[in-house]
């Protein structure tokens, strides 16, 4: 592999601008509430609308130790066994109430989730562009950058067997995308994947070109086509193995989503509401559980899933 500071010095260039007050507001208000964090990222809807205000941030909190993050013996262990843990905050600010969801992560685990992890749950969300609101010293902050450009090699080494002979670098992230979207309890709309190149297509098209030239990978310009038009050299074989691989990558990945949502009440205030509220912004969706499944929040998960699975809710 080749020298990869270019792809570094794109990945800061997005992850260092300038954040609307309420992201650092909700990034310190969720520090006071663990010790041992190291940094933490701003990612996901509200950073791609700028809109903090019109729904939920989403944060992750990189720590040190989950012992001492989490100050729970269970929660350390269940973030350990299945990671991440995800909290619910309310923040007031000014005449407003802001409103985020954080998980937890050590350093450690996220820089394996960039490059190690079968499954893309970690790579996938941070091939992406994300924001780091808070570094507490240029070790951690190193530390991230490097787990960054490390997000960026997976998805575009994991995604690129599976881009027609000849692409361009929005068909190599909207086909990687959906087969993310694929490998979780998510309902995206088609086209969802796609709208996430077009809401950033300065980043996503030069973080390509940097991708392909630093790592070496089996591809070429196409002479004569558009810039950013590109031909994979991938032998079948490797084709067909990586498509297996996303096979097993779905599998694993719906059970994996519906497993930490079972966990989701144990970690997070109204963890039911927060299901329901997720499945039904991304299907349109809802049930509604009665009283008696709400006094046990587990079996309400499940009942529900099963419910929303008859309805149609996850594609």
């Amino acid at each position: 592999m080749k020298s990869d500071a270019n792809v570094k010095k794109i990945i800061q260039h997005w992850n260092t601008r300038a954040l609307p007050p309420e992201i650092t507001a909700l990034s310190d208000a969720a520090r006071r509430r663990h010790d041992g964090v190291a940094a933490v990222l701003f990612y996901g809807s509200c950073l791609r609308s700028g809109r903090v205000d019109q729904g939920m941030a989403d944060l992750y909190l990189l720590v040190d130790d989950y012992k001492v993050a989490l100050h729970s013996r269970l929660q350390a262990w269940m973030n350990r066994l299945l990671p991440p843990n995800v909290f619910y905050l309310e923040l007031p600010y000014g005449e407003r109430t802001l409103r985020a969801k954080y998980a937890v992560l050590t350093l450690d685990d996220f820089a394996k989730g960039t490059a190690t992890w079968f499954h893309s749950y970690i790579w996938g969300r941070f091939a992406q562009p994300s924001a780091l609101v808070y570094a507490r010293d240029a070790e951690a902050f190193g530390q991230v950058q490097d787990s960054l450009a490390r997000a960026l090699y997976t998805f575009v080494r994991r995604a690129l067997p599976q881009v027609p002979q000849i692409f361009t670098s929005r068909e190599l992230w909207g086909i990687g995308l959906s087969l993310s979207y694929r490998c979780e309890l998510r309902s995206e709309k088609p086209g969802t994947a796609v709208g996430l190149y077009d809401a950033a297509p300065d980043y996503y098209e030069a973080a390509t070109v940097e991708a392909l030239k630093a790592w070496e990978l089996p591809v070429e310009p196409v002479a004569g086509r558009a810039p950013g038009t590109y031909r994979t050299l991938i032998p079948w074989r490797e084709k067909y193995l990586n498509r297996l691989g996303w096979h097993l990558r779905k599998v694993q990945g719906k059970v994996l989503s519906a497993l930490r949502l079972l966990k989701a009440p144990l970690t997070f205030d109204n963890g039911l509401d927060y299901v329901l509220w997720k499945i039904e912004r991304h299907s349109g969706v809802r049930i509604e559980p009665g009283p008696s499944l709400r006094r046990l929040p587990a079996l309400a998960v499940c009942v529900t899933f099963w419910r929303l699975f008859r309805k149609g809710a996850f594609r």
